[in-house]
């Protein structure tokens, strides 16, 4: 039987996972066996997790670590979602979000018996705060908003979201999967820092650069971490907070080693490189008579015909669309100008198609 091989990222444009930094990749082989669920048994890869919390403590604002490294951000935000479930103790409990977020909030609804309350955007793409504040009650236990949503590389205004949340009571959780390893070189408004939120998700598999799976799960207050606690009396460590148990110390090693390589200079450079090249794409389309939204980070969303998606597609570029239908290409840092302008260039070779 032919040893299958991993398809190369020459032609990924849609995906938010990339390359892993060598350093993450040598990290997480040297720690592939060991059990993070376990921390009294395996010391050496619990020490690691503390420092990359520590790491992504710095990066969002946080001044004391409480968390833990997660599978993803699907985990971290079904486990925020638990946190303030178990933490509130809300009788009819809810969860108020808008139409942005990731579709991993339907699936903490659904696990956790939970209301999720869908609300509008505005007209670039952001929580639209007046839809929010109309749609929390006493029984809200999280609002949710995006720092850097899937779908267009929107921030949500966070300050306004914690202010609603707090006012009715519930706990403010930022989705910072993606955009939370390159917001600190903007001047968004995001952070633990910028607003008392209560939790964020946040991904070093992403712009990160660690293996998958590495996400991330901040807490303000280690009180609303405990409230994940179950009694594990079987293991060293008699109590776990995580979702998954059992799990691979790999994404942990690695997320640890990629920020020490990383944090600050690299993730700057790789941003500013990956903010160019979205902005000249952003162009570059617009140029061409293709209507494009215009890039807040790297990531570009524009309409694009069927038949052309459909051709791309048949070329071998990993495309998406976002629910409206726009093509949607995030400039990811595998992502180069020379595949770009190759993308262009067969593109512009569907021109007779299109005319």
């Amino acid at each position: 039987m032919q040893r299958a091989a991993p398809q190369t990222f020459d032609r990924v444009l849609s995906s938010m996972c990339t390359k892993p930094h060598p350093a993450a990749r040598s990290a997480a082989e040297r720690f592939l066996a060991t059990n993070p669920g376990d921390p009294a048994t395996y010391q050496a890869v619990a020490a690691l997790e503390e420092d990359a919390l520590a790491y992504l403590s710095e990066i969002t604002g946080l001044q004391t670590p409480h968390g833990y490294i997660t599978s993803g951000g699907t985990e971290a935000n079904i486990q925020a979602v638990r946190a303030a479930r178990n933490y509130l103790s809300r009788d009819d409990p809810n969860v108020v979000a808008p139409e942005s977020i990731h579709f991993s909030f339907q699936k903490a609804a659904d696990v956790l018996g939970v209301e999720l309350r869908i609300v509008p955007v505005d007209d670039d793409y952001r929580a639209d705060t007046e839809a929010v504040r109309a749609a929390v009650d006493d029984n809200t236990i999280v609002v949710a908003g995006v720092a850097g949503t899937t779908e267009f590389g929107r921030v949500d205004p966070i300050p306004e979201l914690t202010e609603i949340a707090h006012d009715a009571g519930a706990l403010m959780h930022v989705d910072a999967a993606w955009g939370g390893f390159i917001l600190p070189f903007t001047d968004h408004e995001w952070s633990f820092a910028h607003a008392p939120i209560d939790s964020m998700t946040i991904d070093p598999h992403k712009y990160g650069q660690a293996v998958v799976p590495a996400g991330g799960l901040l807490f303000r207050e280690r009180e609303v971490l405990d409230a994940l606690a179950i009694d594990t009396p079987y293991l060293e460590s008699t109590s776990q907070a995580s979702l998954t148990g059992t799990r691979s110390g790999a994404g942990v090693a690695s997320a640890a080693a990629a920020m020490r390589e990383l944090w600050p200079t690299g993730y700057r450079e790789v941003y500013e490189t990956q903010q160019a090249n979205a902005e000249w794409l952003y162009e570059q389309l617009t140029a061409r008579g293709y209507d494009a939204v215009e890039p807040e980070l790297p990531l570009v969303a524009a309409e694009l015909p069927e038949s052309e998606f459909e051709s791309l597609r048949d070329l071998g570029w990993r495309i998406s669309r976002t629910a409206s239908g726009e093509l949607r290409i995030v400039c990811m840092p595998h992502v180069t100008r020379e595949s770009l302008r190759a993308f262009l260039s067969d593109l512009d070779s569907l021109q007779p198609v299109r005319n």
